[in-house]
């Protein structure tokens, strides 16, 4: 159980910098989050680590970690930490992985407003996204590819914006299913104003999701970061509509840099909202889908391991050396990494590096000098 001052820290530093910030979230994986805020708050960071002072250095001073804890408390929502059992590792994990740069990193922790657990509905989503200024013919094809996602056991992740996002939580939540809104604002906040009643029936059933601590304004930026997460948080993304320089592109290249299953849906060569798939189907990045049937098969190939035949298992996205190493580690107590290495049959550099990155996505765990299963 997390005490009250690591949870305080945690909230000061999920404001303390932009997010994505991965200097921070290295510095926190080295000393701790406490000592982190401590550190962040004197603006003294042990040594290597001096890059993260100039991400912070403008918001160091003021700790509004009590105030956003309450104001989550008041609006239903929690804080999910890397610490926390609901924390989305496995599905994070390719956001630790693949080279995104310092905007794409993984998010430091999560804020959460919803019945639904974060990880569980990653586990065995589809993001549905697309234009804001949907044709009908979009808004058709998106509540019926939503509404059969559904009743075939999958969650559907989206964007909670105008057009496909929204007909998209509409189409889940009415066939009875659960989705997740991925804001670009602080969890307190409608964004758009005109949703307010879908996100509180979001909140009701499913889950909202955002980085951003509470009383934070949606801006550009924060839409284009936020993208890299709903990508990250499903296990296929769809493009139903868009246009060329939609947002919903922004989502695919970030589908195809963290290794999501892309897809996009045909649609009439006369409408300038279908332009975006088009391009995507005849680059090569995304294959024609135009059924829930093909969606299905993209997000899961082997025809195995979707919400039809039981929950997606945390390990099934491992490289075959970090699946060694996982299994070198025993159901209790911890090893040293000369033991995983002698078990596993990997060098002993190749078993650094897989316990570092599973440890990001929170699969093992550092306890004394030996390494264990969380």
């Amino acid at each position: 159980m997390m005490t009250d001052t690591e949870r305080r820290a945690w909230a000061y530093l999920a404001r303390v910098a932009e997010p994505p910030c991965v200097s921070l979230t290295a510095l926190i994986a080295e000393i701790g989050a406490v000592d982190a805020a401590a550190a962040i708050a004197r603006q003294q960071v042990p040594r290597g680590h001096e890059s993260v002072l100039r991400a912070t250095r403008a918001r160091a001073a003021e700790d509004r970690s009590a105030s956003d804890l309450e104001v989550a408390h008041r609006c239903g929502a929690r804080l999910i930490t890397p610490d926390d059992d609901e924390w989305p590792g496995f599905s994070l994990l390719a956001l630790a992985q693949a080279d995104t740069g310092e905007r794409g990193g993984v998010p430091l922790a999560l804020w959460a407003r919803g019945p639904a657990r974060v990880d569980d509905l990653a586990a065995a989503s589809i993001a549905l996204v697309g234009s804001r200024a949907a044709s009908s013919y979009g808004e058709h094809v998106t509540g019926l590819l939503a509404g059969e996602l559904v009743d075939h056991g999958w969650g559907i992740v989206s964007g909670a914006a105008f057009g496909v996002d929204g007909i998209a939580h509409r189409s889940a939540l009415a066939s009875g299913g659960p989705t997740m809104a991925v804001l670009a604002c602080g969890i307190d906040r409608d964004y758009p104003a005109a949703h307010s009643r879908l996100l509180a029936e979001i909140a009701d059933r499913g889950v909202i999701v955002s980085e951003y601590p509470p009383h934070t304004t949606a801006a550009r930026h924060r839409f284009l970061t936020r993208n890299r997460l709903v990508a990250a948080l499903s296990n296929a993304v769809v493009v139903v509509e868009a246009g060329a320089r939609s947002g919903a592109v922004s989502t695919a290249a970030w589908a195809v840099k963290l290794g999501r299953p892309l897809g996009a849906v045909p649609g009439p060569v006369t409408s300038a909202t279908s332009v975006g798939c088009h391009e995507l189907i005849t680059d090569g990045r995304a294959a024609l889908v135009a059924d829930a049937s093909a969606i299905m098969t993209l997000a899961r190939p082997d025809g195995v391991a979707g919400p039809d035949h039981g929950p997606a298992r945390g390990t099934d996205g491992l490289t075959p050396v970090q699946q060694r190493v996982h299994d070198a580690l025993p159901g209790r107590g911890a090893v040293t990494i000369e033991e995983i290495v002698f078990s596993a049959g990997v060098e002993i550099g190749e078993v650094r590096a897989a316990l570092a990155l599973m440890e990001l996505g929170g699969m093992v765990a550092m306890e004394g000098s030996g390494w264990r299963l969380p």
